[in-house]
């Protein structure tokens, strides 16, 4: 329920320029706080009530947000956290920072945005603006969000207004904060990316405007296409590496000498986070409705599935005669990429579900993600020690975390799979291995 207090403070919201943000995650939050910094009122809106408890307590649930910013919007009541979707009514923008993952089948899953379209278009009033920033195929704000907003029986374009602008977030990322990102906008007419271009103006130095909603969105699409495509094919190549007896790692470093033509590309046990396996993907979906597909993202899908499967293989292969049935394996890393807690999509679960299947004992370890779950299956991060190390068969090195205690798991693990290249010229009383050295 909505407290008194917050229900006074969403009420005076509009004395301030006021935005509600409807999604509270990676994305959501830090857009918010960065209205919340340039001077706007933010209502920020989740059905996870345990997120929003956490806010009005001034904690941070995500890793790179700090509690003193937290509690500085709080207090400042610049940020106004709540469950309740009627409190988008006070906001003179609306914007849509919900998930939009694949079901089990690969297709699109639009139900997280129909649910919060719903709730705006039973509230919309004249003059508002809706902002989908999810990514999605191109065609969703006005095949699957203008149909829900326009049940109203007000007029998109003319009574209020209806944009598109991709998220462009990289948790983790310090040389590019958000609001270092040019930011892409888009309307469903020239009023309506007026309106997203004049708001987004506020708080981003550099905002590109694009012709559509429809090239907004494939925009998103093809910035994630190109780094799956080319992570994907980087990762055949440590694979092909690995059978002419070559170093994927320092044929990379050669090539990144080039200084025209070539960017540089790593390889890895897989692809994860909500972006890159993801969304390409919804764009397959697209094409398929126009009688093809892109044979790009087919085969880079293929490669990066087969990742995880390659790496245990290749454990199989260094610990026998031993099997991996009854073998003790630590994976030491969870999250998709260094020094984040996201695991969504992260190659690490797959390790995970494939040694638990050749019936290992797998144990993992990450200072950022303290538990987790792989279908029915919960784990916690165990504490790394002298004693549980010893006691291994091997450890894969999945993340590479700047604060790993690599020196930890060289001197004490008897095996080491890298997946990192973290371990190159480091020895150790630890074998290693590294993907797509060669050996």
């Amino acid at each position: 329920m909505t407290s008194t207090k917050e229900q006074d403070n969403i009420q005076h919201a509009g004395e301030h320029r006021t935005v509600a943000i409807m999604g509270l995650g990676y994305v959501g939050l830090p857009l918010a706080m960065l209205f919340a910094k340039h001077g706007f009122t933010v209502i920020g809106i989740d059905p996870d009530a345990s997120k929003i408890g956490k806010l009005q307590q001034g904690i941070s649930y995500i890793h790179e947000m700090n509690d003193a910013d937290i509690r500085e919007a709080m207090e400042s009541e610049r940020l106004l956290p709540t469950t309740q979707y009627s409190a988008a009514a006070a906001a003179e923008a609306i914007i849509i920072c919900v998930p939009t993952p694949l079901t089990s089948h690969g297709t699109p899953d639009l139900g997280y945005l129909t649910m919060a379209a719903n709730q705006i278009g039973s509230g919309i009033r004249k003059g508002q603006l809706v902002v989908l920033e999810s990514s999605t195929y191109p065609g969703t704000t006005k095949e699957v969000l203008l149909p829900c907003l326009s049940k109203s029986g007000l007029k998109a374009g003319e009574d209020f207004f209806v944009a598109y602008s991709p998220e462009r977030v990289d948790p983790g990322n310090e040389q590019f904060p958000i609001h270092r990102i040019p930011k892409i906008v888009s309307g469903i007419s020239e009023r309506c990316r007026e309106r997203v271009t004049e708001l987004y103006g506020r708080i981003f130095p550099k905002v590109h405007p694009v012709s559509s909603t429809d090239a907004a969105e494939m925009t998103k699409i093809l910035e994630n296409a190109y780094r799956l495509i080319n992570i994907s094919f980087i990762n055949e190549m440590a694979i092909a590496c690995d059978k002419l007896g070559l170093d994927i790692w320092e044929v990379v470093r050669a090539a990144s000498t080039k200084p025209f033509g070539y960017h540089p590309f790593y390889p890895g046990p897989g692809i994860g986070g909500h972006c890159i396996p993801v969304d390409p993907s919804y764009l397959q979906w697209k094409l398929k409705q126009h009688g093809m597909t892109s044979d790009f993202i087919s085969i880079a899908n293929n490669t990066n599935h087969r990742m995880p499967l390659y790496v245990i293989q290749q454990l199989k292969e260094a610990i026998a005669p031993k099997k991996l049935s009854g073998a003790s394996i630590l994976v030491y890393g969870a999250a998709y990429k260094p020094d984040i807690a996201d695991y969504r999509e992260s190659a690490s679960l797959d390790m995970i579900d494939l040694l638990r299947l050749e019936g290992a004992s797998v144990q993992y370890h990450d200072p950022y993600v303290a538990s987790l779950k792989i279908g029915d299956v919960k784990m916690t991060s165990v504490e790394l020690s002298e004693e549980l190390l010893r006691g291994l068969d091997a450890v894969i090195i999945a993340t590479n975390h700047s604060n790993m205690p690599l020196d930890d798991l060289l001197e004490h693990a008897p095996l080491v799979y890298d997946t990192r290249n973290v371990t190159a010229a480091r020895e150790g009383r630890a074998a290693i291995i590294r993907l797509g050295s060669g050996k």
